[in-house]
């Protein structure tokens, strides 16, 4: 009997194991979809349409991702989240994947049991006022009412930059971003604050948007990225990778027009990139045309910035920061070899 016992206890430890075992990748494959956890509605970023669509560049970002281990940029469950609730969500299992307007922090990456794969867009936080109350910087914000959502780095960057500035204010905290737009415009307060990215795509929203002003001020660095659990490490490389790819295929003029024909470039750089020479399908447990996947299906990184929140949007956001290395930007892929 004690016999018996020992080889259910044994057979119980070697079923629990192996199920500890399964990687967010298997797990992916085999439900045949992408868990997505995004924004709630931030226009160009993540938004759906009239029809459920979602659109927009984070929104992208997640159907990369699919594309690189699904083989179809579409197998995407888009699940909308809050700043408050976003974190809980991935730690949790209910998403396999965050792109959300997250900022990457010492904090987030040290204590909330998750990793930032990457900056996707980097930002910085600044405020919205009213045309008509004639606040042309900051420090007109002196005793002013701040719209902010609650659960985000920007209650603490206003805290300490306007402490170092020696700048009153009242905070009016809301859960959502949908919450926050809408008291300002309902006047509740006198500015609202969020990253400049943010307050650009709300203004857009807005019924008056003439109305409004961002500001050109900036009090804060915001890198933004996909954030995956820890303890996964393929899981990490494909999500980060799968940046770097975009990235790569922008620096070396792949998009997702020519992506078929670059296939037989001299450039070992493209061929690498390409699949075509090296084993960077076998080096992330991919088929070898997942990186041609990702750009065919859903562009390089340009592409996407552009149609999304660029020159080809309403929002016009400059790529800036975001411009490629090689263009004044900070947007830089490490080799791929």
């Amino acid at each position: 009997m004690k016999t018996i016992i020992k080889a259910f206890l044994g057979l119980s430890t070697v079923l629990c194991a192996t199920a500890a075992q399964a990687t967010t990748l298997e797990k992916v494959q085999k439900n045949g979809v992408l868990t997505c956890g995004t924004n709630a509605a931030t226009a160009g970023f993540s938004l759906p349409d009239n029809d459920g669509k979602w659109t927009g560049f984070v929104v992208d970002y997640c159907r990369a991702v699919a594309a690189a281990v699904l083989g179809d940029a579409q197998k995407v469950k888009f699940i909308p989240l809050t700043p408050k609730d976003r974190f809980t969500a991935l730690q949790s299992g209910e998403i396999d994947i965050l792109a959300h307007n997250a900022t990457w922090t010492s904090s987030r990456d040290s204590t909330l049991g998750i990793l930032f794969a990457g900056t996707y867009f980097y930002d910085g936080q600044g405020f919205m006022v009213r045309k008509s109350d004639n606040i042309a910087a900051i420090k007109d914000l002196n005793g002013a009412s701040i719209c902010v959502t609650q659960g985000t780095t920007t209650e603490l960057n206003i805290a300490d930059y306007f402490r170092g500035q020696n700048i009153t204010y009242t905070s009016v905290g809301f859960a959502d971003e949908e919450s926050v737009v809408k008291a300002f415009e309902e006047g509740r307060c006198d500015a609202m604050s969020a990253d400049s990215s943010t307050l650009n795509a709300s203004r857009m929203r807005m019924a008056k948007p003439d109305d409004s002003v961002v500001l050109p001020d900036l009090i804060s660095k915001e890198p933004l990225g996909p954030v995956v659990r820890q303890g996964d490490d393929q899981w990490f490389n494909i999500a980060k990778w799968t940046l770097y790819i975009l990235v790569a295929a922008e620096e070396f003029g792949v998009t997702s027009q020519n992506v078929d024909e670059m296939k037989s470039s001299a450039n070992p750089n493209i061929g690498r990139l390409l699949g075509v020479e090296g084993s960077i399908g076998k080096d992330f447990g991919l088929k070898d045309t997942w990186t041609a996947d990702v750009i065919k299906q859903v562009g390089n990184y340009g592409e996407i910035f552009d149609r999304s929140i660029g020159k080809d949007s309403p929002l016009k956001i400059s790529r800036g920061a975001n411009d490629l290395w090689n263009k004044g930007g900070l947007q830089y892929a490490p080799p791929i070899r």
